[in-house]
């Protein structure tokens, strides 16, 4: 098994995630009630949604991590699976996004649609955007 069909086996069965088909179109996918949080696109590379709120709180820590590449104007961190180490992270740092998108949920105008003053959805994970880690 690889470490992402470990790392989507294990974030599957919270109680709070489904597996889904991403949105993109590429790989699988793990949703909550608020929306999509990780995109496995291949046996190693995983994105997540972290919101643009948590990436700019946590800026400096994920800097530090060589698996993880944060995109400028991406709500959505890359994560390179290569060891036991990186899965943990992502296990971590996903409970940091799915934090951070309840927190981040639109305003309700009473009618179940996002009120007026509801920040923009960034759409698109990182793999859409063309960026990642360079495959050598």
């Amino acid at each position: 098994m690889t470490l992402a069909a470990r790392a989507l086996a294990q974030l599957a069965g919270w109680p709070d995630l489904t597996e889904a088909e991403p949105s993109c179109g590429i790989g699988r996918a793990v949703s909550s009630v608020h929306g999509e949080i990780a995109h496995f696109h291949s046996e190693r590379d995983v994105d997540l949604q972290l919101t643009a709120r948590a990436i700019r709180r946590l800026a400096g820590d994920l800097r530090r991590f060589d698996a993880v590449r944060v995109v400028p104007g991406s709500s959505w961190v890359t994560i390179r699976l290569d060891a036991s180490a990186d899965v943990d992270l992502l296990l971590s740092l996903t409970s940091v996004a799915l934090q951070a998108l309840q927190a981040d949920r639109p305003a309700d105008d009473g009618a179940g649609l996002p009120g007026p003053d509801a920040p923009a959805t960034v759409s698109g994970c990182n793999d859409r955007r063309g960026v990642g880690f360079l495959r050598t």
